[in-house]
């Protein structure tokens, strides 16, 4: 597979296609990046990968919601570990990437996952490596969340201990072809976004059982590929090829990865990836579209570009920050909290301007769990400093005057803003924020309507109580590492998916929007387009959303349990 070669191109080169790339893929006020003439529904890519030809795993699904309540995720000493087992990982993989509902109307029936996507298309393929599994024998497993099984890949032929004990991998993988069948070219940034998330969706399952997460950020992409087995082309549809995203390590006995950083250095990537190639591989992917009309190869030469090779562990001075802000956390059983997050399709505006949804202290507690803290869902899986920022559009938020107001998540680039943006902004710290929350309002006054502008002159970002656009320092980042560029994406998903749960914490909805003007938000603030210091990745609004009584909504594994009493 291209994907998959050896040969990378230099470094200027694939920087060159990666800059080229997010340039040509952004929407503008007077055209939209290219996408499809229409959505070809007979060809609409199935929702779910499978392997014909593999043994099957039946992984048991939770019967009772978790004794771990959501607030308890941020409190991680006081959730006792849980052992590697079948149970555990059934819960494991249930509450990362399994289902959450299935909606119904008329008779088109479709699946929601506990992992958000880009119009529910779900690009995100997931696969566990496991080693001395209680019910588990060792292998590599891709998992159906339709059925909640596992499909076993590949069998290693060999008894030699790969992994820490009590450890897994979990290895994450993109289909293009799902995105670009409804996003055309702008598809590959989706996917990384929709990476993003389910990186979240993973760290904050594995809290639920006391487990940490850690992504191998030092893995080559090749040796991904080559441990997932996205490279045995015979395996895939060509034009349906998974490209490699990442690698996890989950750590089942430890409340503290960076207690032990000679843990995450001592997993043999290069080693575990020369036994996948001599193992024992089965199955063949399921077709998921029988035509593929439209075809956008800047998408396969961007993740090229992209791709990364074998480097060290990043290393960077990691601040300091007082606990979480818990008050006002939901005392739900996380699991239940977890199951119900869904994407607003529009809100309810009756009666909120009278009675602000959102309070200040909410807000700041949204704000606070998107700081890295170590052992710290979920911003505490990467090992990178945090690149991105959230510039904040607060239409009713009680006890802070609307405006525009920007969140740094790091402590040393207040300058490198206050240099880029306009220069008449306040950057005026609300009285009573906590100190080590970097919040400024930089212009008071309503900000819905150019919310609702900037993104696609979509009302969903203007009805609700706030809305967020992600600012990411872009172009430095990038000069000798262009695949961080994936990196970015992957951030800002996590971000989402904190605004996700926290809008649920508090009886509310988010949704994010891929959909915005990109240098309509760098024009407002007054970024420099020529220099690309900062980039807008990702919006995402919060607020009441309202529902449509016409769908049905069905238990997500009713259709297995039927089957288990015939």
């Amino acid at each position: 597979m291209k994907h998959t070669q050896t040969m990378f191109m230099s470094t200027e080169n694939a920087l060159k296609k990666v800059l080229d790339y997010h340039q040509q893929t952004k929407h503008h006020f007077q055209r939209y990046a290219s996408g499809p003439d229409g959505l070809d529904w007979k060809n609409q890519p199935k929702a779910f990968r499978t392997f014909d030809g593999c043994t099957r795993l039946k992984l048991p699904l939770l019967i009772h919601p978790t004794s771990v309540s959501y607030n308890q995720l941020y409190q991680p000493q006081n959730i006792v570990s849980q052992e590697l087992s079948i149970n555990n990982i059934g819960q494991f993989l249930e509450l990362s990437l399994g289902l959450s509902a299935w909606k119904q109307y008329d008779d088109t029936r479709w699946a929601l996952r506990c992992n958000p996507s880009s119009g529910n298309l779900h690009p995100t393929e997931s696969y566990i490596i496991t080693e001395n599994c209680d019910g588990i024998s060792d292998g590599v497993y891709h998992y159906v969340s339709r059925d909640h099984v596992l499909e076993k890949r590949c069998q290693f032929n060999t008894k030699k201990s790969l992994l820490p004990d009590s450890s897994f991998l979990m290895g994450l993988s993109s289909i293009h072809w799902r995105e670009a069948w409804k996003y055309g070219e702008r598809a590959f940034r989706y996917c990384q976004l929709d990476a993003g998330h389910a990186v979240a969706s993973i760290r904050y399952a594995a809290a639920t059982l006391g487990w940490n997460a850690h992504i191998l950020t030092s893995a080559s992409d090749v040796d991904v590929a080559t441990i997932l087995g996205l490279d045995r082309d015979d395996d895939f549809v060509i034009t349906e090829d998974e490209y490699p995203d990442l690698m996890l390590l989950i750590i089942t006995q430890s409340n503290n990865l960076f207690s032990d950083p000679c843990l995450i250095s001592s997993v043999p990537v290069n080693e575990i990836a020369k036994t996948a190639q001599t193992g024992q591989w089965s199955g063949q992917a399921n077709t998921l579209s029988t035509n593929h009309l439209d075809d956008w190869p800047i998408i396969a030469d961007t993740a090229l570009a992209c791709m990364k090779p074998e480097t060290d562990e990043q290393t960077w001075q990691i601040s300091v920050y007082p606990e979480p802000i818990l008050e006002s956390g939901s005392t739900q059983p996380a699991s239940t909290l977890i199951k119900q997050r869904r994407s607003a399709q529009a809100f309810d505006t009756s009666g909120y301007l009278d009675k602000p949804l959102v309070t200040k202290s909410m807000l700041y507690r949204m704000l606070d769990l998107t700081l890295f803290r170590q052992t710290i869902p979920p911003c505490d899986v990467m090992s990178w400093e945090p690149r991105l920022h959230l510039l904040i559009f607060i239409h009713q938020v009680e006890g802070l005057e609307s405006g525009l107001y920007l969140f740094l998540r790091t402590d040393e680039i207040k300058k490198k803003f206050q240099a880029s943006l306009k220069q008449d902004f306040e950057w005026l710290k609300p009285e009573d924020c906590p100190e080590h929350l970097q919040l400024f309002r930089l212009v008071a006054g309503d900000a819905r309507e150019a919310a609702k502008t900037l993104s696609c002159h979509q009302e969903i970002a203007s009805d609700g109580a706030l809305s967020f656009g992600m600012l990411a320092e872009y172009k430095d980042c990038l000069t000798d590492k262009p695949w961080v560029y994936r990196q970015l994406y992957w951030e800002a998903g996590m971000i989402g998916q904190v605004l996700y749960l926290e809008a649920e914490s508090i009886g509310l909805r988010g949704t994010g929007i891929g959909c915005y003007f990109d240098d309509g938000v760098h024009n407002l603030i007054g970024i420099n387009e020529g220099e690309h210091t900062f980039q807008s990745l990702y919006h995402f609004t919060i607020g009441k959303a309202l529902v449509d009584n016409r769908l049905q909504t069905l238990p997500p594994y009713a259709h297995l349990q039927r089957s288990h009493f015939k």
